[in-house]
C-alpha cells in the first residue's frame, strides 16, 4: 500500500484524502435516505473488494459467493439470537464458517481441474445446495425466517450492533477503507504477483515454480472470509434473514457488479463502480415506488443495462479510463 502512495501523484493523493473527508463528515448534512445510500455504497464496495480478488487477482470466477454472505449472516445472528453472543464475538465464529465452506469448493474445484466456466457452476451448486437446507433447517427459522430480537438486555447498544443508522454508516466506511488497504497490500505483495501470474498463463506460473493450487486456495481463503464479515453486517443491518433471499444467485451477482463496472483486476475498480451503480439502483427504486410501480425485477433489468452500456463502452471498466482522464498514476491499479 505505502508503495501505491508513494508512486501516485500529487492530484491522486489530494482526490483520495478529500473523499475520505467529505465521506467522514457527510453524516453531518445527510439525510437518513442519504445515509442509507452511502451505506449501500461502501458495502457493495467492500463486498467487490472480495470478489474481485478471487476473480480479479486470482482469475477464478465464482457465481456463488452468497453462499459465504449467507454463512457469515446467519452463523452470527443465529448465535446472537439463540445464545445471546454479540456479533463482535460471533464474526470470529462467521469467518471460519465461511472459510471452511471456500476451503471445501476450492479443493473440489481445483484438486480435480474444474476450471473457468465449470467452475462457476460448482460455486452455485454449493449456493443453492446450502439455500434448500436453510430452507428446511428449524433452529434457523427455515423458509420462515430468522429475525434477531431487540426485546433482550443491551440490544439496542452500539456493542451489539444495536445503534441507529450513524453506526452502520461510519462501520461500513470503516470496512470499505480497510479492505481497500489490505487488497492494495496484497496486490503489491508477492502473493499477489503469483495470483496475477496464475491468472495470465497457470501454465507458465506452474513451469517458474508456482503452487497453482496453493495460491488458489489463500485467495479463496481469504476472499470467503471478508465475504463472511459483510454478511454479518448485513445480517445485523437489516435484521431478518429469509434462505430465499441471502443465498440467492441474484445475492451474487449484485455483489460482482461494483468490481466489474469498475475495472476487474483493479485496486480501486470496486469502489468506482459502487458508487456509480449503487445510487442508481436505489434511485431507480424510489422512483418506481413514488410512481406505485410494483416491478421486483426492474433493478436488475437495470443493473443489466448498465453491465452491458460499460462492457461495450469500457472493457476494462470505469476506472482505468476515469484515472487517465484525471491524470492519474497507476490508471490499471
Amino acid at each position: 500500500m505505502t508503495n501505491i502512495w508513494y508512486h501516485t501523484n500529487w492530484r491522486g493523493k489530494a482526490i483520495c484524502l478529500l473523499l475520505l473527508l467529505a465521506f467522514v463528515a457527510a453524516p453531518i448534512v445527510a439525510d437518513r435516505y442519504l445515509l442509507s445510500v452511502l451505506i449501500l455504497v461502501f458495502y457493495f464496495a467492500y463486498l467487490g473488494h472480495a470478489w474481485n480478488l478471487l476473480m480479479g487477482f486470482a482469475g477464478q470466477l465464482s457465481l456463488g459467493h452468497a453462499l459465504y454472505l449467507g454463512l457469515g449472516a446467519y452463523t452470527a445472528t443465529a448465535l446472537w439470537t439463540l445464545f445471546g453472543v454479540g456479533p463482535w464475538i460471533g464474526v470470529f465464529i462467521a469467518i471460519p464458517v465461511a472459510a471452511a465452506a471456500g476451503m471445501l469448493v476450492g479443493w473440489l474445484g481445483w484438486r480435480f481441474a474444474i476450471e473457468g466456466v465449470y467452475f462457476a457452476l460448482l460455486t452455485i451448486a454449493f449456493a443453492e445446495f446450502t439455500r434448500i437446507g436453510f430452507d428446511h433447517l428449524g433452529i434457523t427459522g427455515a423458509s420462515a425466517g430468522l429475525f434477531l430480537s431487540v426485546s433482550s438486555e443491551g440490544a439496542d447498544k452500539w456493542w451489539n450492533l444495536g445503534g441507529g443508522p450513524l453506526l452502520y454508516y461510519y462501520i461500513s466506511l470503516i470496512l470499505a477503507v480497510a479492505a481497500t488497504v489490505l487488497v492494495a497490500g496484497l496486490r503489491q505483495s508477492s502473493l499477489g504477483y503469483r495470483w496475477l501470474a496464475v491468472r495470465e498463463d497457470p501454465e507458465a506460473a506452474q513451469a517458474v515454480g508456482i503452487n497453482i493450487f496453493r495460491a488458489r486456495m489463500i485467495a479463496m481463503l481469504i476472499s470467503s472470509s471478508m465475504t463472511a464479515v459483510g454478511g454479518v453486517f448485513y445480517g445485523f443491518y437489516y435484521r431478518n434473514l429469509f434462505p430465499s433471499q441471502v443465498f440467492d444467485i441474484g445475492r451474487s451477482i449484485e455483489l460482482i457488479l461494483a468490481p466489474i463496472i469498475g475495472g476487474l483486476g483493479t485496486i480501486f475498480g470496486p469502489v468506482v463502480g459502487a458508487i456509480i451503480l449503487t445510487p442508481l439502483g436505489e434511485g431507480l427504486t424510489g422512483l418506481m415506488q413514488s410512481l406505485g410501480i410494483n416491478a421486483p425485477g426492474a433493478k436488475l433489468i437495470f443493473y443489466g443495462i448498465m453491465l452491458m452500456i460499460i462492457i461495450s463502452l469500457r472493457p476494462d471498466g470505469v476506472w482505468p479510463w476515469l484515472a487517465r482522464q484525471m491524470g492519474l498514476n497507476g490508471s490499471r491499479k
